[in-house]
């Protein structure tokens, strides 16, 4: 393929919402000739920590979300407010929603969270050195904060109790380094 990437020919924003803009697009894709119809939602993208505590403990949020109609599992996480550095809304996000202030964040990896129709990108720090305070959540958010062990996040996992992929690939980056998990499942 000597093209390797993909020609708008034509488009329409369909939705310029508060967090989302959809655009409906024609495009020659790389090896083609025939253009076809893509649906792409626009996300400024977002931060995700999952908060480790001595003893393979992490900290996961609980909230409903409107979406799926129900309470969610999840490492704290946030929307990019513009222009801001990922790694400074990991640390809001994470004193927000749990109150806890990291002494260190190492970025895990940088995920696209549904690239078949999605430009979102979804930056994942794993969170040391934690120092306990006061949520803050966003006036709109309802939050229960819970510690979990590796392997009770595991457990939830396995459950199909954690379906979030960003908290799925957290727990499993994470889990690595906290704690070794080799054979469980043999």
């Amino acid at each position: 393929m000597s093209d390797p990437t993909g020609k708008k020919v034509s488009g329409e924003r369909v939705l310029d919402g508060w967090l989302l803009k959809v655009d409906v697009d024609q495009v020659i894709e790389p090896g083609h000739t025939d253009a076809v119809r893509r649906e792409v939602v626009h996300h400024p993208g977002a931060s995700a920590v999952v908060a480790c505590l001595p003893g393979g403990r992490i900290v996961l949020v609980r909230q409903y979300r409107y979406a799926l109609d129900e309470y969610v599992w999840e490492v704290p996480a946030g929307r990019l407010e513009p222009g801001e550095d990922p790694l400074a809304a990991a640390r809001r996000e994470l004193a927000e929603e749990t109150g806890y202030v990291a002494r260190e964040l190492t970025l895990l990896a940088r995920l696209h969270s549904s690239p078949g129709f999605s430009d979102e990108v979804v930056y994942l720090y794993r969170a040391e050195g934690l120092v306990p305070g006061e949520p803050s959540p966003d006036p709109q958010e309802r939050l229960e904060v819970r510690e979990f062990n590796l392997l009770e996040a595991l457990d939830l996992i396995d459950a199909g109790l954690i379906t979030d992929s960003k908290t799925v690939s957290a727990i499993l980056l994470a889990g690595r380094d906290i704690c070794p998990v080799a054979g469980r499942h043999s």
